[in-house]
């Protein structure tokens, strides 16, 4: 699958999870982080930047608000700008 897609994908997942977080609506949270998750396994690594990586790597069901909507915004500048 293109990478471009999974990334977009992914940052807006990530995007959701943080306005469910912000709400309270854990569970809607909750469902696009492990969208988000599935997503992260299939990005392929070898021809990410660096610092893609090490976010892919925090990523996990842990995260909280802010750092999901700093990820989904870092990895949406990404493929605007690196992937086009």
């Amino acid at each position: 699958m293109n990478n471009k897609f999974i990334l977009e994908s992914l940052a807006s997942d990530l995007k959701r999870v943080s306005l469910g977080l912000h709400r309270g609506s854990n569970a809607m949270a909750l469902r696009f982080l492990n969208e988000a998750l599935k997503r992260k396994n299939e990005v392929d690594l070898e021809i990410v930047a660096p610092y893609i990586k090490q976010i892919l790597a925090r990523l996990n069901k842990n995260i909280d608000a802010e750092n999901a909507l700093m990820f989904s915004t870092l990895i949406q500048n990404y493929t605007l700008r690196k992937l086009q």
